[in-house]
């Protein structure tokens, strides 16, 4: 049996963080040191002019396996490869959420040998950006339960019935999602329901995450909108004064943080929004810090493209103006044959014959990326149980696609196993002679919007709403709402929005249940299938395997 992840991350010997700032030409006086291995970056780090010259690498997926198919992993791998044939690189990834960590995944700092370290650190508190977004959160609670409360002139006459803000903690608890607050008499407060979600899923990570510098995060802040009157007036943060004090509590989150990779390479790291719910992806800043300091930057988007791609472009790029030059599209042999109908239990089995139907389902990721006008490059994620014969034939087929497709092994061999790709992917990049094509035009109703994701990038045949759903959408645009971008809270499990439909699903409707909206965030999430925001844990979860030692020395991450 080979080291396991935190094995391999605690045998490496890590630089000091000021030596892997000047491969960036940072100056040492420009950190802001979080012990050895980790620094918060000054927002004065970002150059317009640089990142113009700079190419941005987006990594995604196929539709994934419940495990994951290694986003993470290919990204940070292919920055080691791209390192080594000579091509300055930085990756810049999202900071994993607790609840993963100790649910399902064990961590989200990558794997074998292409990780980003200090994996443990990264793993569990980093540097506070998780909690100081919690508690900005929880802030804008308080003072919409305590307006509620007051009488008098400062009392702005809420519908607490209408309270849409919840609480966050970052953490998966179930039993969490829908509670009652305010028990206890006058004291106590109002009484009304309400619930949790997970920090990720927090309208403040999407907002630190979309957010240019101080001064737009403020005003993002201000515009939140909170509930109601009794008269049925809209509530914003900015009513209730909150703007100024709930950004004082990001005033270092908003900070990209520096790390680096197993083999000494940059890693800028920061916000983490879950892409089923949320936009999936790094902090505009982050993005920005990477392009202003590197000739490449290689990012990912989570889940598969049809969520965490598709979110980047048509929000995070049309907001940012960024661009990527090329999309990496992360497949495995597994997903192949798991959308090609093999048990989830048996997929170690080779079966030529499941890998060949499961590619369906690569394909209609490959085409949605060439609807947006990007080069492809398909990063196929070696497994010891792939075989050659079962290689080959995704390689035949993404040829046939117009694409080319490598072989990546950052997880047995770092940068060693990478280099291909790496050639791949800039060959790629480098044919780039053009923005991306957007999905649609932000100013085509919210009905159009939606039915253009629907069936170019699902392949539904059309859009059906609920009457809540319609009711939802004219106070929407009531509100003006109805010019923004669209962010479909969507399964991960399948292009559609029925989980248990694998490969490339057709003949379905896309069913729009309700809608949420983050207007200072900057967009409509329509709400699809059984969605939640605060997840549960499984029956056996990752934290039973996480321990430390009496020299603390942590154990059972990964």
């Amino acid at each position: 049996m080979g080291k396991s992840d935190i094995d391999i991350a605690q045998a490496a010997k890590l630089e000091h963080i000021t030596q892997i700032a000047k491969k960036l030409n940072i100056a040492t006086d420009d950190l802001e040191l979080y012990g050895k291995y980790k620094a918060k970056l000054p927002l004065s780090l970002i150059q317009k002019d640089k990142i113009e010259r700079s190419k941005l690498i987006l990594v995604t997926a196929m539709t994934p396996t419940p495990a994951g198919e290694g986003k993470t992993t290919v990204s940070i791998g292919l920055t080691e490869g791209m390192n080594r044939i000579g091509k300055n690189t930085t990756v810049v990834l999202r900071e994993p959420s607790l609840g993963p960590v100790f649910g399902i995944k064990g961590g989200a700092a990558g794997g074998g040998y292409s990780q980003v370290v200090p994996m443990e650190d990264i793993n569990l508190h980093f540097t506070g950006d998780f909690s100081a977004i919690e508690k900005a959160n929880n802030l804008l609670s308080a003072l919409i339960d305590n307006n509620v409360r007051q009488h008098g002139a400062n009392a702005l006459g809420i519908d607490p019935r209408t309270v849409t803000w919840k609480r966050v903690m970052d953490m998966n608890d179930r039993s969490l999602r829908n509670i009652i607050t305010g028990l206890g008499g006058k004291a106590g407060g109002v009484p009304a329901q309400t619930g949790f979600n997970i920090t990720a899923a927090s309208e403040i990570m999407a907002i630190l995450c979309l957010a240019e510098d101080f001064a737009d995060l403020k005003k993002k802040i201000a515009t939140i909108y909170v509930g109601d009157t009794y008269e049925g007036n809209p509530v914003y943060a900015k009513d209730l004064k909150a703007e100024g004090a709930m950004a004082a509590l990001l005033k270092d989150a908003i900070k990209p943080n520096l790390v680096q990779t197993l083999e000494g390479n940059p890693a800028i790291i920061h916000g983490g929004p879950f892409a089923n719910i949320a936009q999936g992806t790094n902090s505009v800043i982050a993005t920005k810090t990477g392009l202003s300091l590197s000739e490449y930057v290689v990012t990912e988007a989570g889940f598969g493209a049809d969520l965490g791609a598709e979110k980047f472009l048509d929000i995070k790029c049309g907001y940012s103006g960024l661009s990527p030059s090329a999309v990496v599209i992360v497949a495995t042999i597994r997903a192949l044959k798991y959308h090609g109908g093999q048990d989830l239990k048996s997929l170690t089995t080779e079966s030529a014959d499941n890998v060949k139907k499961g590619l369906e389902n690569l394909g209609k990721h490959i085409e949605n990326m060439q609807q947006f006008g990007l080069p492809v490059v398909v990063a196929i994620n070696k497994f010891v149980s792939d075989t050659d014969a079962e290689i080959a034939i995704v390689k035949e087929y993404v040829e046939s696609k117009g694409e080319r497709a490598e072989v990546s092994e950052g997880w047995e061999k770092g940068g060693d196993g990478t280099q291909e790709l790496a050639h791949a992917v800039v060959k790629a990049a480098e044919s780039c002679t053009s923005k991306y094509i957007p999905t649609y035009d932000w100013s085509l109703s919210i009905e159009d919007k939606i039915n253009a994701l629907a069936t170019k990038v699902y392949g539904a045949d059309g859009v059906d709403f609920t009457a809540v759903a319609k009711k939802q959408m004219r106070r929407m645009k009531e509100l003006g709402l109805d010019r923004l971008p669209i962010c479909v809270a969507k399964t991960q499990n399948s292009i559609s929005d029925k989980a248990s439909l694998k490969g490339r699903p057709s003949g379905f409707r896309l069913n729009v249940r309700e809608f949420e909206f983050a207007t200072g965030a900057g967009f409509v999430i329509p709400i699809t299938g059984n969605m939640l925001r605060m997840p549960g844990l499984p029956a056996h979860p990752a934290s039973e395997g996480i321990s430390i030692d009496n020299d603390g020395v942590i154990t059972g991450l990964s």
